[in-house]
């Protein structure tokens, strides 16, 4: 039974369901797209059996995430974040990725596919430029794979087949967002590889500033 504030404000609220030790990190990757239990205990290494089976229960039970068997041949178990799970949970996550971007240490342990994928996409995508796009990405980052799908409500779950599949290591993308120096920014971005329809790609670079100089991160 998770704990309770007892408090009848929206923070608190909030917190009743976010604010489990565990949490926002379980959902953090679901954000990339979905995940097997087995992938999840993995990426969160630490996490007991029983607490990784308890939270995604509670979030099941909170609406935040899906669980889906798979048929035969694959026959197996993945979880998603639902409708409302992506509409509710990606502002929280990417406000917190944002105020602890500073935080991180600069080192080879933040060269992480995740990381990049929170650098390079999450946190730069900007609601304004999306306009009329409503299309699916797959993100190739050292080897893992995150999907996605925009529209001109934000991201949301994958839908049918990715108009653009974008290659990268985490080293680029970091570098593309956070680097020192225009030049050095630039030559990462120059080595991202894109693949798809031009209008796609060009829609794709405009939505997430992956186009010129994309400079730091935005507030």
């Amino acid at each position: 039974m998770p704990r309770s504030y007892q408090q009848n404000c929206p923070i608190a609220k909030g917190l009743d369901v976010l604010g489990e030790r565990w949490t926002l990190l379980i959902l953090r990757e679901l954000i990339g797209g979905a995940r097997r239990y087995g992938d999840l205990r993995i990426q969160l290494p630490g996490i007991a059996t029983n607490l990784l089976a308890g939270r995604l229960r509670e979030l099941e039970d909170g609406g935040l995430v899906d669980r889906e068997e798979l048929p035969p041949p694959v026959a197996r178990t993945v979880y998603t974040l639902s409708e409302t799970g992506w509409r509710k949970v990606l502002p929280v996550v990417k406000a917190i990725a944002t105020f602890g971007l500073d935080k991180v240490v600069p080192d080879e342990s933040a060269l992480t596919p995740l990381n990049g994928f929170l650098a390079g996409i999450l946190l730069a995508i900007n609601p304004g430029t999306v306009g009329d796009v409503n299309a699916s990405y797959r993100i190739e980052i050292d080897g893992r794979r995150f999907e996605f799908a925009v529209d001109g409500d934000g991201l949301k779950a994958a839908q049918g087949a990715p108009a653009v599949i974008v290659t990268a290591t985490a080293a680029d993308l970091i570098a593309a967002r956070l680097g020192a120096t225009a030049a050095e920014r630039k030559a990462a971005l120059r080595r991202v590889k894109f693949d798809g329809e031009p209008g796609a790609v060009d829609a794709m670079r405009r939505v997430f500033a992956l186009s010129g100089d994309p400079g730091l991160l935005a507030a």
